[in-house]
């Protein structure tokens, strides 16, 4: 499945000092990133995965839970007829 992850956080939990946005994510067997967009002045991070289980998109975001907050939405990719 093909997801939309919208990732926010606030200036104090911010991880520009302290690894950046990798901080947030982990690399877990089962999601494929694709894409990473940042709104950075507005500490929000886009993530574009393509994974087989949710349960493996939770393991994904797990470094961040308690610093963010994240928006899982399901996405297609063809285009608007």
């Amino acid at each position: 499945m093909l997801l939309h992850i919208t990732q926010i956080h606030t200036p104090q939990t911010c991880t520009k000092n302290e690894g950046g946005i990798k901080a947030l994510y982990k690399n877990v067997k089962g999601v494929k990133l694709l894409a990473i967009y940042g709104a950075f002045c507005e500490h929000i991070t886009y993530y574009i995965v393509e994974a087989e289980d949710l349960e493996l998109v939770y393991d994904f975001l797990e470094p961040g839970w308690l610093r963010c907050t994240s928006k899982i939405t399901p996405v297609v990719q063809r285009p608007i007829e």
